[in-house]
Parts: C-alpha cells; structure tokens; sequence
C-alpha cells in the first residue's frame, strides 16, 4: 500500500517530484571549449580578491585577451598597475615606479598566466586534472555550475580550483586555492566577445628612467 501511494504521488507531482540528473562535466566542459575556441578577442571587467595570512585584498579593472597568448589585465583600483603578456614574455608594471619586471612565459609561475591560452586552444578536461562537478559548493548565481579541478603542471602550488560556469558557458569566476592556505577569486563581469583590440595593447612602453628586471618569479609587488 505505500509503495502504491508512493508512485501515485510521483505520478500527480509530475517531473519535479523526480530528482534532476546531475550535471554531466564533459558536456559542461565540451561547451565551454567551443565557446573560447571560437572567439578571436574578449574584454571584460574582473574583480581579484586575495585571502591570505590574516590579509585581504580587493582589486579591479579590466582585461583584455586576444589570439594566440596575448593578455592585458589593467588594474585600476585601488592602484593602477599592469600585467601583460605578449605571447613570449610577462611583464609587470606600477606607474611612476622605476622598475618593470619581466619574465619568459614558460617559466612563469603567476596564477593569471594560464588564462592566455583560454582563447583558441580552450580544453578544460587537459588543463585540469580530476575535473569534476562540484556539487557542495554553491554558485555565486544560482542557475550556473560549479566545477573542481587541479591545473596540470601547478600542483606543487595549487590544490584546487573552483570554476563558475554559467548557462552560456562563460567562466563567471574563478577560485584558486593555494597550498599555504591562501585563495585568490577572480569574478568577471560586462564581457564582450570579439572586439576590436590591437596588437599595440599588448606591448609595455616604459619611460626611459625604467629599469627592466628580469625574473622567473610571480609577478606581483
């Protein structure tokens, strides 16, 4: 008798009685891969937050990224200062101070250097090892989708990475968990796909005053 009246009850309730399959991860991650492979230019405005050593930051401004390698993050609050990468090199750089520093793209150990490549040569399930829905973590907006993985190559310094995704595939945000215990989230907003953006945005032009230092370190102050 309680089965009987268990099923009627489904029955009446219809669909959402039922519980919704979960979300399939290659399918999540396939989408993304085609909507970044496909895209020549983005810009969009981030928001950095670092948790760290009883210390947290918050910074904005805005990035740009272009095909193949090229990226632009352009902070603007509470300090301007810059981050690019030309395809070859990184450099870093805070207006009115005397030095820039520079460092090879392939030995960089900076947690923004692998976003270079999310245009054109996008493969979620390659650059992330165990990537994998993340059911207990809420999104930020709650029709977007939580995934979990560990950068290839990175985890000696990484233990984690959080990636919001929304119904458009877009990365909404990201949230890196660091072996000290420190995080770092990017959240992006306003994002335009396939704008106008030259080559020349992606070149450091220095006063002459500037010393260029040269590093393999990350590439913050």
């Amino acid at each position: 008798m309680k089965t009987l009246l268990t099923l009627v009850l489904v029955l009446s309730l219809g669909p959402a009685a039922a519980a919704a399959p979960p979300p399939d991860v290659k399918a999540i991650a396939d989408a993304v891969d085609r909507r970044y492979n496909n895209l020549r230019s983005l810009r969009a405005e981030f928001t950095e937050i670092y948790r760290g050593a009883g210390v947290e930051r918050t910074e904005s401004g805005t990035l740009w990224l272009k095909r193949p390698g090229k990226m632009r993050w352009e902070y603007r609050r509470p300090r301007e200062k810059l981050f690019l990468a030309d395809g070859k090199h990184a450099w870093f750089y805070v207006p009115g101070e005397r030095q820039a520093r520079k460092a090879p793209l392939k030995k960089l150990d900076d947690l923004r250097s692998p976003l270079r490549y999310l245009l054109g040569k996008t493969k979620l399930a390659k650059e992330f090892d165990g990537l994998a829905v993340a059911a207990d973590v809420p999104p930020a907006v709650p029709r977007n989708v939580m995934l979990r993985g560990v950068p290839h190559g990175m985890e000696d310094r990484v233990t984690e990475v959080l990636l919001e995704i929304t119904p458009e595939s877009r990365i909404a945000r990201l949230l890196i968990q660091e072996v000290d215990g420190s995080t770092t989230e990017f959240r992006f907003a306003d994002t335009a796909e396939n704008v106008a953006v030259s080559d020349a945005q992606f070149r450091l032009s220095l006063p002459p005053d500037v010393e260029v230092v040269e590093t393999s370190e990350q590439l913050e102050p």
